[in-house]
């Protein structure tokens, strides 16, 4: 059997805000994979075990460019250490005319974006002088340049939320309210086609580990499943969505009435997938991974 180490305990607590106690028992349940034990804690706990693993670790800000003909467009995330930091004027500044200058040169990668040049000096040089006077590390994280087949637009939450999407017909406003939309509520694609197979495999799983925990009889195990990975894909497919701003009509509805065609859409929140290191739990962790 796999060892259940410290580390293991606590990186699936602060995945999913389970009792630490709970993460080992499903780590050793599980030997020691740490997908399954998720699975296992989200089948005991519901959707709590999901929910903390979109926690925001680290701060800065993500900023939209668009070319004046709405073809060409640019999203970027740029990570400070602090929030203090991410409001500077100073900073703000910085992340704008960065995204600007990509959307200018298109560099091919976030190491080429090093000698972008802004106002005629290497973007580097102004980072690293902007370090020297704010005092913290800043660094771009990861941008991603696009092309429209009909007109992209954008719609940036305060600072750590951006959304640039491609439509096709209708206008500024409803373009505006369909980034703000996916800002709100987060779809993982726009219909079933985007949606990992492996996603909809874990819901159908964990339905049916709760089904039989429910001691709901085995010829009920594939229509629970299949209802549970429908409300799921409704939930999380952004036609399927109702529109934040007016939830008797769905984004399709929406998109319909306007005559117009989502084609695709890109979504960064500032510190996504970077994990924050607590060390408020030691002595729980240490309790935990003892006999």
């Amino acid at each position: 059997m796999a060892e259940i180490t410290a580390s293991m305990v606590m990186a699936l607590r602060a995945k999913t805000d389970a009792p630490m106690m709970d993460c080992k028992k499903a780590l050793t349940e599980a030997g020691g994979d740490e997908g399954r034990a998720e699975e296992l804690l989200r089948v005991r706990f519901g959707n709590k075990a999901s929910k903390a693993s979109s926690r925001i670790a680290a701060e800065g800000a993500v900023e939209a460019s668009i070319s004046s003909d709405g073809k060409t467009g640019v999203l970027l995330e740029v990570n400070s250490e602090t929030d203090f930091c991410a409001k500077n004027d100073e900073f703000k500044d910085f992340v704008k005319k960065l995204s600007l200058a990509i959307l200018e040169n298109k560099p091919t990668n976030i190491d080429a974006l090093s000698d972008v040049k802004i106002n005629g000096v290497a973007a580097e040089e102004l980072r690293t002088q902007l370090i020297g006077k704010i005092g913290e590390n800043i660094t771009p994280r990861r941008f991603k340049l696009l092309s429209a087949k009909g007109e992209l637009h954008s719609y940036i939450h305060g600072v750590k939320i951006g959304v640039i999407l491609d439509l096709e017909g209708g206008n500024n406003e409803l373009g505006r309210d369909i980034a703000m939309h996916i800002a709100a509520l987060k779809p993982k694609a726009i219909d079933k086609s985007g949606v990992e197979n492996e996603l909809i495999e874990t819901e159908r799983r964990v339905a049916i580990e709760k089904a039989k925990e429910a001691g709901k009889p085995e010829e009920m195990f594939t229509k629970i499943a299949d209802g549970t990975v429908n409300k799921f894909l409704k939930e999380i497919t952004l036609l399927n969505q109702s529109f934040v701003k007016d939830d008797k009509v769905t984004i399709e509805e929406l998109l319909k009435k306007n005559d117009a065609t989502l084609h695709s859409f890109l979504m960064f929140s500032v510190g996504e997938g970077i994990e924050k290191i607590e060390t408020d739990f030691a002595a729980e962790v240490a309790a935990a991974t003892q006999g």
